[in-house]
């Protein structure tokens, strides 16, 4: 099947490029045909953000976005607050940072609900949009240049066999191809390496964090819709990056999640667990009293910034949204960022396409996409902000100060940009060095829950009879290094409970992959001290089902 556009992933950054292209072609009385695939069973189905949604970027693609009755950005925010959690009881309200108000301009939003209000707005528009079809390997014509995605086979067994409902992927090929796979996509590792991206861009490794996040029904005296809440300190260690987030939704709803930078250094972590904790605080608490669990999940974050963007385009097609890595930090805000980069992106695709000097067929060139960023606000939100995340580096209290002082003083105009430091796969310490394991309470079943209970409620699924999609390189270093060395720490900083150590028949510990738990955050493809594990796509359709995160 051939397009002139393939948009690999139906987030914001994707939808966002698929609208511009079609609202631009149809302006000018031109064709131009784009297909979307999405590897979740529904568009929202994988996607989870904590979510204030700044509509900076919404306001240039969808002037009109306010008056659709069906629009789900409803809720303003009508309150902002910063706390220190000082203690397991105790807590501390600071000034609310510059770059965190969000009163009276910004909205409390589930993502996975506006992203399915976009792609309704892009198959109206024309958009070929198909779910529960997974990007599995890149199409390359005979100069190595992109030409398109090959989606997963349907129907493999575990052997490697076909059952008797396979269904052969299908290659789908394009002029250009925008990969908008979200935070460490595996076609957007793929190309960054081969093209040698980061390397083109003088860029740093990407660095990441670990975002776990619930959405409950509250009780109505406890619900206060449009409550912004932001946390640092506990139950996160001094020299452990981290925070919590409470943000009143409608219909009495509340999400609250915990980021934990995957830089710490303690293999006893478990990630998990100190979500739990961080829950049981009574600063959190007391928004969820009487409150009903309705889901959970989890994904990783970049947080590299300005210092970590790679090139953004390749023979072939450009990376968009968090494949690239535009969060901003500070803000904890990356829809918008990653909404302007899809816009710009389809902006470029459609002038190159329609432009005289193109050739007739065949891809064209993306490079005006990353000049016309540059030239945007992106570029100049992310460059203000650069030095904040790695100068928490030294610990919490220094990392505090020297935020203030970037955001009262210095305003981003320093003339040095902070490096960072080891890639997060480097931080663990050795259990003969590491500090002491943290106490973790057993679950209440009231605020803090069991890993199986939680598991639940992300809906995720994978057929067991299938090849695990998590590829293990070296079968045996776990046993050899992980275990002695580390404690196993893919057991703890997996929030899914997709490794553990089983005794086998002589009593010898061996890892085990439950990779139908498996959440798609992909912290083990980041975290594994040894990179001994790569994520790639299970069958299409298949993995969370989230409907409000």
């Amino acid at each position: 099947m051939r397009y002139d556009v393939l948009i690999v992933g139906a987030g914001p950054a994707g939808i966002s490029a698929a609208i511009r292209l079609k609202t631009s072609s149809q302006a000018a009385g031109k064709d131009i045909s784009v297909c979307v695939i999405e590897k979740g069973a529904e568009v929202g189905s994988h996607i989870l953000s904590g979510n204030v949604l700044e509509t900076k970027a919404l306001d240039e693609l969808i002037p009109e976005w306010k008056d659709d009755p069906d629009c789900p950005i409803k809720v303003k925010v009508t309150s902002d607050s910063f706390r220190v959690l000082a203690s397991p009881t105790w807590s501390l309200r600071l000034p609310t940072p510059p770059t965190m108000h969000n009163k009276n301009k910004n909205y409390v939003v589930s993502l996975s609900e506006v992203t399915r209000w976009l792609a309704k707005r892009a198959e109206a528009l024309g958009v070929e949009i198909y779910s529960g079809f997974a990007g599995k390997n890149l199409l390359y014509n005979w100069d190595g240049v992109v030409e398109g995605v090959a989606t997963n086979d349907f129907g493999i067994a575990k052997s490697g066999q076909p059952k008797p409902n396979f269904a052969p992927g299908v290659d789908l090929r394009a002029r250009v191809t925008l990969l908008a796979e979200g935070c460490r996509g595996s076609l957007s590792e793929e190309v960054i390496s081969r093209f040698g991206l980061r390397q083109a861009a003088g860029a740093q490794h990407q660095t990441y964090a670990l975002g776990i996040k619930e959405v409950w029904q509250v009780p109505e005296a406890q619900h206060k819709a449009g409550t912004v809440v932001h946390t640092v300190g506990y139950p996160a260690s001094h020299g452990t990056y981290g925070g919590g987030f409470i943000y009143h939704m409608a219909d009495q709803k509340v999400a609250l999640g915990y980021v934990i930078g995957l830089d710490y250094d303690n293999p006893h972590i478990s990630t998990f667990q100190e979500f739990q904790r961080w829950k049981q605080h009574p600063a959190v608490s007391k928004h969820i009293e009487g409150g009903t669990c309705l889901q959970y999940g989890a994904r990783v974050l970049n947080e590299g910034g300005l210092q970590s963007i790679p090139k953004l385009s390749f023979p072939g097609g450009a990376l968009i949204g968090c494949s690239a890595g535009f969060l901003n930090v500070p803000k904890i805000k990356g829809t918008h960022t990653a909404m302007m980069s899809g816009l710009a992106a389809g902006e470029a695709a459609f002038r190159q396409l329609t432009s005289d000097k193109a050739p007739a067929k065949g891809p064209v060139d993306m490079a005006t996409y990353e000049e016309a960023l540059k030239r945007s606000w992106v570029w100049e939100e992310l460059a203000a902000v650069r030095n904040i995340r790695p100068g928490f580096r030294a610990g919490l209290l220094p990392g505090l100060l020297h935020a203030a002082l970037d955001a009262y003083v210095l305003r981003g105009k320093e003339p040095w940009t902070l490096r960072h430091g080891r890639p997060d796969h480097e931080h663990l310490k050795p259990l003969s060095a590491a500090s002491a394991p943290p106490a973790y309470a057993k679950p209440d079943g009231v605020v803090s829950f069991d890993l199986p209970t939680s598991l639940y409620r992300s809906g995720t699924n994978h057929d067991h009879d299938q090849p695990s999609h998590l590829q293990i390189k070296d079968e045996g270093a776990f046993e050899r290094s992980n275990l002695p060395h580390y404690g196993g720490p893919e057991t703890r900083y997996c929030p899914a409970g997709v490794y553990e150590y089983r005794a086998d028949q002589h009593g010898r510990q061996k890892l085990h992959v439950n990779a139908q738990n498996c959440l798609h955050c992909k912290a083990c493809d980041i975290k594994d001290p040894g990179r001994n594990i790569k994520w790639t796509v299970p069958e299409g359709g298949q993995g969370p089902s989230y409907t409000a995160m």
